[in-house]
């Protein structure tokens, strides 16, 4: 083998090796689409569910897009990755980070206040992430973005106490009202959101609304994706 051969195979495994992982795959890129017969100008929320733990009937508005007339179209992206922040007992909160499964961060006092930083000790579990209360004194939040958006919080979580998360790659999706992004949602307005889209292995997609009306032929809005991939 001479020396350029050998220079060009070092050079295609090192571009191989480049390449984006799944974690590091571009974000999926969606688009509501609106084509029902909606006649009362319905807001649309999106939100998900933290299955490290018990669902306990609320969940936070993730994304609420409004006035979408008939046939118009609103593009967003939703992000593989999540960042996390927390709050402490005083109203502060602190900036957010990239975060990945496995990870444990803590909220801890340094000589300018609380402030949050990943731990030397990982999650339990590879595929969640943990904010853990380090503090001596005053309860914290453990908060969730995707996006710049609030997508879940745990709320009092009390000194060596700590919040677990993880998401799989689903959202959920309904027509709702007087429901604006980051709001808590209870059980009654969630369970007008009857939509689950599962986003995995999808690059980017249509979302189509369909149904809505008036009178006696009036119909449950319905989401369903289209032109998966096909970007």
């Amino acid at each position: 083998m001479t020396h350029r051969v050998h220079k060009l195979i070092c050079s295609f495994f090192l571009s191989c090796c480049m390449l984006p992982t799944s974690a590091q795959a571009m974000d999926i890129k969606l688009k509501l689409i609106n084509q029902s017969h909606d006649i009362n100008n319905s807001s649309i929320v999106i939100f998900q569910k933290n299955v490290a733990e018990d669902f306990d009937e609320t969940a936070i508005a993730w994304r609420v897009i409004q006035n979408l007339g008939f046939q118009d179209y609103h593009p967003f992206t939703y992000p593989l990755n999540f960042r996390v922040g927390a709050g402490d007992a005083w109203g502060n909160y602190t900036p957010d980070f990239a975060a990945t499964g496995g990870q444990r961060w803590e909220m801890v006092r340094d000589q300018s206040g609380d402030v949050l930083k990943l731990s030397s000790t990982p999650a339990t579990n590879p595929d969640e992430v943990e904010i853990f209360n380090a503090l001596s004194m005053g309860a914290i939040s453990g908060n969730i973005y995707r996006d710049g958006k609030l997508v879940a919080r745990t709320t009092n979580i009390s000194p060596s106490q700590k919040a677990v998360f993880k998401f799989l790659p689903v959202i959920f999706i309904g027509a709702v009202s007087q429901v604006e992004e980051g709001d808590v949602m209870d059980s009654a307005v969630i369970s007008e959101i009857n939509t689950e889209i599962n986003l995995l292995g999808i690059r980017c997609a249509d979302i189509i609304m369909t149904g809505g009306g008036g009178g006696p032929d009036a119909t449950q809005f319905q989401f369903n994706l289209a032109n998966i991939n096909k970007c």
